[in-house]
């Protein structure tokens, strides 16, 4: 490494000293001379310096800091000082594990967030600080810092809020029942939360042991166990909790105690078997019954109904009678809702919906249930009232809440924007950082600067911001900023056309409906030619790369490659040709279709035969028991019905293109 990097560090970044030392001293492969060669990029427009770049952010990534010392000085001169040097300081803040760190470079990390204030990566480090500080429950700096938490989107950081409001003598047990409802996200803040609620006798132990049983019934059993720590003496031997946990019946045949913990640990036991035999686990349960307290029993009762709700079976509203109005999950009052959905019961869905945390009982889905079930429980005044509060919302439930009331789903007026409008948009810094994170790939970074620039906007500067990114090219970017505006709208931003002769010529060729998959593209990509899933999905309409080759087979296009896959006129062929072969093998549902698509025809079957009989296709919907693909036919179908009002200029009915699904 040339002398003059050396000696430019210290002035841009003092807190390295010590992991320079560090890093003189281990491998070749991790010392300042590594080349540059070994950070190629598939991406052959990459200059080498954003080839390093790519590799910094992955080192920051991986919280490994020597490696993001060494690459970040090969770059002292990057056009984008501020996030080289965040992604030098935040793998300071975090252990390989996540975990934050005592010992961070408080003053760089403040003379950081002064001199890039206002920015989206300023924010982006006040996140990170903010963990730090509450791990060291450093709650006069805490405090300091989080008002400027602009996002305010992480529940580490705000469980790490409400223990700061418990130091300072507050009772916040309330406000801590209501947001710690999804424990995939508690990370360390959350169970520092549970903890410090135990120890000032603001969470009893039923309290701390409903939160260990939300874990285990989300499968987050070390999440579960860590949490056990907040019950400090009468902790239960990790022993009992793993058993309990691992072999629930092994657990079982011990038989209950009359000692709380065994108690408690049976009720455990029971969640876990439930997961695998709801069924099972209810046997169980009723053999042990007398040993437990009402609340327990109301508890266990709870999680079988809510885990066999999932799987669909018709004892499951059964088994939610049985929890006698006690606390649930959230996920448990959801789908005690679908249970009765599922079986036809409009009392019962009325009365699960009434019984719904107020957060829940104001989605739109909730709403418009409710009012469908005051309909048929002879209330229409009361159902016209539920309907007309989401009727004026563009998603699924509010199409099918206006059709409740009369109207057919219409585009709203379209509201233009000028070219000096747009030029303006144009000018934004934020979008130009953007584009540059999108050139090398870097979608994660371009979308946060993005939609940072994107705070505060009128309507018409949305409009304006989307008009310039599809002029860009930007397409998922258009899409999402026209998305936002809440009075003036643009439905043909909302809604893009691209790629508009292909998709005629290749939805006619398979007797699919353009507007159909026009939708559901734009669920799947968001019309981003290169996009490429977790799983291996590529192109506009993410086909996996096995079902891309049968396809092609078929066909008599032979084998293709990854890149052929991807490209636009090959992708579209090809995936409107296997759409319209689930269309043909399930039903000619569009529903069935899309939940087929995203889930494999196999599944989308399974929960066709399991209905108890036929049903709206809003039902079979609503009660799919995969979250994705819930949302994804609801928002794929809500999309198709927008598409025909832009192709057809006359209403169109949500309701009609949903149909009815017979098992």
């Amino acid at each position: 490494m040339s002398k003059r990097l050396v000696q430019c560090l210290p002035a841009v970044y003092p807190a390295l000293n010590r992991l320079l030392r560090a890093a003189c001293a281990i491998s070749l492969t991790l010392t300042l001379a590594v080349s540059d060669s070994a950070f190629a990029a598939p991406g052959a427009s990459l200059t080498g310096e954003d080839q390093i770049f790519s590799a910094l952010r992955d080192a920051s990534r991986n919280n490994d800091p020597i490696t993001a010392a060494t690459l970040a000085l090969k770059i002292p001169d990057y056009p984008i000082p501020s996030y080289v040097e965040y992604f030098t300081l935040k793998p300071q803040l975090f252990d390989g594990s996540g975990h934050a760190l005592a010992e961070v470079p408080d003053v760089q990390i403040l003379s950081f967030l002064q001199r890039y204030a206002g920015q989206a990566i300023a924010d982006r480090l006040r996140n990170d600080y903010l963990l730090v500080l509450g791990a060291r429950h450093d709650w006069a700096h805490f405090d300091e810092q989080y008002p400027r938490f602009v996002l305010n989107d992480d529940t580490q950081v705000k469980c790490y809020a409400l223990e700061s409001r418990l130091a300072h003598g507050e009772a916040i047990g309330d406000a801590a029942r209501i947001l710690l409802q999804d424990p995939k996200y508690y990370g360390d803040g959350c169970v520092d939360l549970i903890t410090a609620l135990a120890q000032q006798h603001q969470f009893s132990p039923d309290d701390v042991w409903q939160q260990i049983r939300l874990a285990y019934e989300q499968n987050y059993v070390s999440t579960g166990n860590r949490i056990a720590d907040a019950l400090g003496d009468s902790r239960p031997d990790q022993t009992l909790l793993d058993q309990a946990s691992s072999t629930p019946p092994l657990y079982l045949a011990r038989g209950v105690g009359s000692d709380d913990n065994s108690r408690q640990l049976a009720v455990l036991a029971i969640v876990r078997m439930a997961r695998n035999d709801p069924a099972l686990a209810a046997a169980s349960l009723a053999r042990v019954e007398p040993a437990l307290s009402t609340e327990q029993r109301a508890a266990a009762w709870g999680s079988i109904a809510y885990l066999a709700a999932l799987k669909r079976m018709p004892e499951a509203l059964d088994w939610f009678r049985k929890t006698n109005g006690a606390t649930l999950s959230n996920q448990a009052y959801e789908w005690r809702a679908r249970a009765a959905l599922l079986a036809g019961d409009w009392r019962a869905l009325k009365s699960a919906i009434d019984a719904m945390p107020l957060l829940l009982r104001v989605q739109p889905n909730w709403v418009y249930w409710h009012g469908r079930a005051q309909h048929e429980l002879g209330n229409p005044d009361d159902a016209q009232r539920d309907y007309a509060q989401i009727s004026s919302q563009y998603n699924f439930y509010g199409q099918l809440a206006a059709e409740e009331l009369g109207q057919s789903v219409v585009l709203p007026p379209k509201t233009e924007v000028s070219d000096a409008e747009v030029n303006t948009a144009a000018n934004l810094p934020g979008f130009a950082l953007a584009q540059r994170f999108y050139a090398m790939n870097l979608r994660f970074e371009g979308n946060r600067e993005w939609n940072w620039t994107l705070r505060g906007m009128t309507d018409h500067e949305l409009l304006a911001s989307a008009e310039y990114a599809r002029r860009m090219q930007l397409l998922d970017r258009a899409v999402n900023t026209a998305d936002r505006t809440t009075t003036d709208h643009d439905f043909s931003l909302r809604y893009l056309t691209p790629f508009r002769a292909t998709m005629q010529r290749d939805t006619a060729s398979a007797g699919v409906d353009i507007d159909w998959v026009y939708g559901l593209i734009r669920q799947e990509s968001r019309f981003i030619i290169t996009a490429q899933s977790g799983v291996g999905a590529s192109g506009l309409m993410q086909l996996m790369p096995a079902t891309a080759q049968r396809m092609a087979k078929q066909m008599g296009l032979g084998a293709l490659s990854s890149d052929q896959i991807a490209d636009t006129d090959t992708n579209i062929l090809l995936g409107t040709t296997y759409l319209a072969g689930l269309f043909s093998q399930l039903d000619d549902s569009a529903v069935l279709a899309t939940a087929g698509y995203n889930a494999g025809p196999g599944r989308a079957r399974q929960w066709r035969d399991s209905l108890p009989r036929p049903v709206e296709g809003a039902i079979y919907a609503e009660t799919i028991p995969f979250n994705e693909t819930r949302d994804y036919v609801k928002n794929v179908l809500s999309n198709a019905t927008y598409y025909g009002a832009l192709f057809d200029n006359h209403p169109q009915s949500l309701k009609a293109r949903l149909g009815i699904i017979t098992p």
